[in-house]
């Protein structure tokens, strides 16, 4: 529909509607006469939008004053009382038609972020496809175990939260105020980034599943991979204390530089998470005796049920913890992933107790190298 034809139903309706209560504006009065046209201008903004609610307003404005206020049929108007019904209708009938117009577009975002999570939906898809593949049909049976969990606990959730939260905007934003609005569009973006993140985790568990986890080997400084991942995890340690003890002759290690720091990341953040503020992290590496690096993350938090200690690299599992300090809510991916990277280069992750009053020690062991060949590495698919 043309904008100009927009214009056009929007006079004529308002104009129809003043030729219908003109005849009985004594018998009805102001007041009612007045709402009538606020309906109307409410209802053109939620049809036509805001521009063409604006020329309704100003349109029956003028119908007002010329029908229904004393002296009729003149744009003068006598009475005090009624310039402050005149002036009340059209504050209200301008704000009316902006609040109208706002709801209408709350109700579009909605619609797009929608659009958003079938998308989404479309990239986990192709993720369990991928991960049909190769090694991953041989364990077909199990992933659609911890599948269906991650569906109950991880999918649902949030799709309830975005769900709950797209439909207050669509029937209640209208009497709504600003803050509470953005409080609803603040859910639907966390539940949104939450989603990305399990759709990321479960892509990556694919990859490394099928083979498909391209790694670039090189040799490294281990003190220079460690200081990367300590940067990138600044604002998740900035509530505790770290110490980062390492030896001062470090060997070189022939690996792929970003997975080690993606894996000595996901250490630290996990220690973050568990461990309450104000309480020390140390992070320590050492060569060993049999041609690796070992490399420890250590925390004083709740610690680690022994029977969980393997169990907490499954996909999807999350040791229980009710320390109240405990600010985990992950999708349980971050270890499952981080053995994964490591085992694809020949290194080992793995947890035990703690020592020097610390609680909790993640070992991250990785072998050195050879010097005969220094290439690009690519896994086989």
């Amino acid at each position: 529909m043309g904008v100009t034809l927009k214009y056009f139903i929007s006079v004529i309706a308002t104009a129809v509607l003043v030729a219908m209560l003109a005849p009985f504006g004594s018998v009805i009065g102001a007041t009612t006469v007045a709402l009538s046209l606020l309906l109307l201008v409410l209802l053109i903004a939620t049809i036509f939008g805001s521009r063409q609610a604006l020329a309704v307003s100003i349109f029956a404005v003028l119908c007002f004053n010329f029908f229904f206020l004393p002296p009729l049929y003149t744009f003068t108007i006598q009475a005090k009382e009624n310039w402050v019904a005149f002036a009340a209708f059209i504050v209200t009938s301008l704000v009316a038609g902006q609040l109208s117009e706002y709801a209408r577009r709350r109700a579009e975002e909605s619609e797009h972020r929608k659009i958003e999570i079938e998308r989404l939906y479309t990239k986990l898809q192709d993720a369990f496809e991928e991960a049909s593949e190769a090694k991953a049909v041989k364990r077909s049976e199990k992933l659609k175990s911890a599948l269906l969990d991650a569906v109950t606990h991880d999918l649902r959730t949030p799709l309830t939260s975005i769900k709950a939260s797209a439909t207050a905007l669509m029937e209640d934003s209208v009497i709504a105020d600003k803050e509470s609005r953005n409080e609803l569009l603040e859910i639907i973006n966390e539940e949104a980034e939450r989603l990305n993140r399990f759709v990321g985790g479960m892509v990556d568990l694919a990859k490394i599943e099928a083979g498909k986890l391209n790694l670039r080997q090189s040799w490294i400084s281990v003190r220079e991979v460690i200081d990367k991942a300590i940067d990138r995890a600044q604002f998740r340690l900035a509530d505790h204390r770290l110490k980062v003890e390492l030896e001062r002759e470090l060997p070189s290690v022939r690996v792929d530089a970003d997975s080690v720091e993606e894996i000595i990341y996901t250490l630290l953040d996990n220690a973050a998470k568990y461990s309450s503020d104000g309480t020390d992290i140390r992070v320590m590496a050492w060569p060993a005796e049999d041609e690796t690096v070992k490399i420890v993350v250590e925390d004083k938090g709740r610690g680690i049920d022994p029977d969980d200690r393997e169990r907490i690299f499954d996909r999807f599992y999350r040791a229980r913890n009710d320390d109240i300090h405990s600010t985990g809510s992950g999708l349980g991916l971050g270890l499952a992933i981080a053995r994964g990277i490591a085992e694809s280069q020949g290194g080992h992750i793995w947890v035990e107790g703690g020592s020097d009053g610390f609680v909790t020690r993640f070992v991250f062991q990785i072998p050195i190298g050879d010097n005969e060949t220094d290439e690009l590495r690519q896994d086989s698919e």
